[in-house]
């Protein structure tokens, strides 16, 4: 009967947790134990009764049996070296573990003889919709993203008619139409904002323009970047360079820009030059989802708002962690979907020809599989 632990996560801010009550009762239901440290769930909102009710165990912080004997550790970020040192050989790590250029990481596994699944490389194909976390959370992040500029904004969002006169509605910029663009598009529209949208892919239009914003048209030059295995793939310099060109007239009248354009193991492209953020009228605010990857804005620092001649720029890192119920409700779904067809007749069995799995499992028994990946000049 395979053994999952969830342990309280070790990060800095990270309030997320890799369970809830409903997710623990279904890998009950499947024929595991579950085990779950003491406080794991509180910053999401998850009391320990409301696991140790429904059957999971719970056990100290730390524990070092409880690491010892978990055949599967769920995590939301990777636990520390000393943590993975604890775990037994053979035993499966699954979260969002940042490989990308983490020689540690690889290291920590190599040596414990450990099996890893890196939800960052879950292949983007639809019977993965179901476990996909960076969509689950990057969707959060676009809603709360719009949520913290409409805050921080000198103006109103929606038009206004009022006795004093009409109140015009807020020009809202939002930069890449993935995941989280589509759902800062989404909430700005429903806040009342006139939404303009760019992005490299012009496949992306329809999709836009079924939410009801604007497509700003890509650049026309050669070897105009689009988009591989779901992904952006990373652009010129050329076309970065007439793509801002072009973007200048627009932030030039935008109230707010939302920067959530990235590419996964490279540093974000610069969207957003000194010189933009010149024309911006003081006021404006521009909240960069990738400031962690070097930001698609400069001037942005990770959690910092940095007032730039008037413009407020936020970098807005970790906003799934300010939703922690919401995140960790449907990150937990994302572990039980990839994991229900390992988990089969109380046993944990892991076919490295799927391509679901094939494709995330980073590490098999301390074997490393993605040597790409770790050697990526990546930003973590």
């Amino acid at each position: 009967m395979p053994r999952l632990l969830i342990p309280v996560e070790s990060a800095m801010g990270e309030t997320r947790v890799a369970a809830s009550p409903d997710t623990v009762k279904k890998f009950l239901s499947l024929g595991s134990k579950v085990a779950i440290e003491r406080g794991a769930g509180l910053a999401a909102g998850f009391v320990d009764g409301d696991f140790n009710t429904i059957g999971a165990e719970l056990v100290a912080p730390g524990d070092s049996q409880a690491w010892s004997e978990a055949d599967v550790v769920l995590c939301v970020q990777s636990p520390s070296a000393s943590a993975l040192a604890r775990m037994r050989s053979g035993a499966l790590v699954v979260g969002l573990l940042a490989p990308y250029a983490n020689s540690s990481l690889a290291a920590s596994l190599k040596t414990a003889k450990l099996s890893a699944m890196a939800l960052e490389l879950l292949p983007r194909i639809s019977r993965a919709q179901s476990a996909d976390a960076l969509s689950s959370q990057a969707n959060i992040a676009g809603y709360k993203a719009v949520l913290l500029a409409a805050a921080a904004l000198d103006r109103y969002f929606p038009m206004l008619m009022t006795a004093a006169g009409t109140v015009q509605p807020a020009r809202v910029v939002v930069l890449g139409a993935g995941v989280a663009g589509l759902q800062a598009v989404a909430t700005a529209k429903r806040l009342g904002a006139v939404v303009y949208v760019s992005d490299v892919r012009s496949a992306v239009k329809e999709q836009v323009e079924s939410l009801g914003a604007r497509f700003i048209e890509p650049p026309e030059i050669d070897q105009r970047p689009d988009e591989s295995g779901g992904y952006a793939k990373q652009a010129s310099e050329a076309f970065l360079t007439a793509q801002r060109e072009q973007l200048s007239n627009q932030l030039a009248e935008a109230d707010v820009v939302i920067c959530t354009a990235q590419v996964p193991g490279r540093k974000a492209p610069r969207l957003i030059s000194d010189l933009m953020l010149d024309r911006m009228r003081p006021g404006a605010v521009v909240v960069d989802l990738a400031v962690e990857q070097g930001g698609n804005c400069a001037n942005t620092r990770p959690g910092e708002t940095v007032d730039r001649n008037g413009v407020k720029l936020i970098g807005a890192s970790d906003l799934p962690c300010s939703v922690p119920n919401h995140a960790s409700a449907l990150y937990s779904r994302n572990l039980v979907a990839l994991l229900e067809p390992v988990l089969k007749d109380g046993q944990l069995t892991l076919n490295i020809e799927d391509e679901l799995i094939a494709g995330c499992l980073i590490s098999h028994n301390g074997v490393i599989r993605h040597d790409d990946v770790f050697n990526t000049g990546g930003s973590n």
